[in-house]
């Protein structure tokens, strides 16, 4: 037991047996910094365990840090143990020694089990629902399919591609036959001297070739989406290097440039963008109708008139505010959504349109890449089944048609549709 004197000295004993002292600590630990060959004062008089003293002797602290090494050999042990596990769990499951992939993974587990809670307190506490599951089996079936399509979309989404820009040029790329790397042999007619001349090429540099002159291809298709006289440096991306089509952007998470950047999902640990903004929106649309749903079962069982212990009415309410919240704020994202889908617009040309350079010119209340609202519809579900769909900038006719205010006329003949 530890015991504090005048000065604070202290000696640690073991059974009556094993006395420590603070001279033998000094010879263990070797040489000490200077600030301890002199007494160290405490500013104000400190008062420990009842007993009053002025300063605390050298050889105390000497003492203590002695401890401390000892409390650190006692633990390496066990944290080389650990070490040698987690480091055979990273040869388990690779994708685990990325921190970026480690902590999608970890919001992944706790959104599933923050549904997983939800559900399985309202079937634990509600007793009222058990009996009608067994009396309407269908009512319980369509929750609980409603409760797993929409953690099956949750991981469709999080895992589809938003299309990236390099893909769409590699899809460019394939549109020229595969050329095999081996010889290929050609005639060609020479002189009658020469009879026929045999020219040998080899098929990797015959690739690179065609490659190149796809690369010409790539960077032409997207100058023509371009107004005329528009320099490539100014659409060439510095990160990735490559030639960004309109409403593309690189995304410093994904680390690529996103075809139709919307924005970058932590929750889903992706990027929304062409590719998988439909699966997005469905998967808000399911994760509102379930929280709508499991709000209403929380409500029910909450005005019920049933005697229950007090602390489950807490718990439910609880989570019922917290589900309201959410609910809320789902409700606000699907609206704002789905105005971006009946005007074709993104979230990042919503927030940064005056930072767009070819979106800068053109008024606020015109959506340039609008077609009109029956058309975005079915662009956006039936036409985005490729994701390497590629949009024009609207050319200066377009854009002054777009601005002319309606009159009867264009209502009565749907124009904005």
């Amino acid at each position: 037991t530890g015991q504090i004197y005048p000065q604070l000295r202290l000696q640690l004993s073991l059974t009556n047996l094993l006395v420590v002292r603070s001279s033998d600590c000094s010879s263990q630990l070797g040489a000490l910094p200077s600030i301890f060959s002199r007494k160290v004062f405490f500013p104000k008089e400190a008062n420990f365990l009842g007993r009053r003293s002025k300063l605390l002797d050298v050889s105390d602290i000497t003492l203590l840090l002695f401890l401390m090494m000892m409390m650190v050999g006692i633990c390496r042990p066990v944290r080389d143990t650990w070490d040698q596990a987690m480091d055979r769990c990273y040869r388990l499951f690779p994708c685990l020694s990325d921190p970026a992939r480690r902590s999608s993974l970890g919001l992944k587990l706790a959104l599933v089990t923050l549904h997983l809670v939800y559900a399985g307190i309202l079937f634990l506490f509600d007793g009222d629902l058990i009996e009608r599951t067994k009396s309407e089996p269908w009512y319980t079936a369509l929750y609980l399919l409603l409760f797993f399509a929409t953690l099956v979309q949750y991981f469709i989404t999080s895992g589809s591609s938003p299309g990236y820009v390099i893909d769409a040029m590699r899809a460019v790329t394939e549109k020229i036959p595969i050329i095999q790397k081996t010889p290929v042999t050609s005639k060609q007619p020479a002189s009658s001297k020469n009879g026929s001349l045999v020219i040998t090429m080899d098929g990797s540099q015959l690739e690179r070739n065609l490659l190149g002159n796809n690369t010409t291809s790539w960077s032409k298709l997207i100058m023509d989406m371009y107004p005329p006289g528009t320099s490539a440096r100014n659409w060439t991306c510095p990160y990735c290097n490559v030639e960004q089509p309109p409403r593309a952007k690189h995304c410093h998470d994904c680390d690529k440039c996103v075809l139709q950047f919307d924005h970058h999902c932590v929750w889903l640990g992706t990027c929304i963008g062409q590719g998988n903004h439909c699966r997005f929106w469905w998967y808000i649309c399911e994760e509102t109708a379930l929280c709508l749903w499991t709000g209403i079962l929380y409500i029910t069982y909450l005005k019920a008139n049933i005697s229950r212990a007090w602390w489950k009415d807490a718990i439910m309410i609880v989570l019922l505010i917290t589900l309201s919240i959410s609910l809320i704020f789902l409700l606000l994202l699907l609206l704002f959504h789905s105005y971006l889908i009946l005007t074709n617009q993104t979230t990042y040309e919503l927030v940064r349109r005056r930072r767009i350079p070819y979106l800068r010119g053109i008024p606020e209340r015109i959506y340039p890449f609008s077609k009109g609202i029956c058309r975005n519809l079915y662009d956006f579900c039936c036409v985005r089944s490729s994701i390497f769909i590629k949009e024009s900038l609207p050319t200066q006719q377009e854009i002054e048609e777009k601005s002319r205010p309606y009159t009867c006329y264009d209502v009565v003949t749907c124009r904005c549709c």
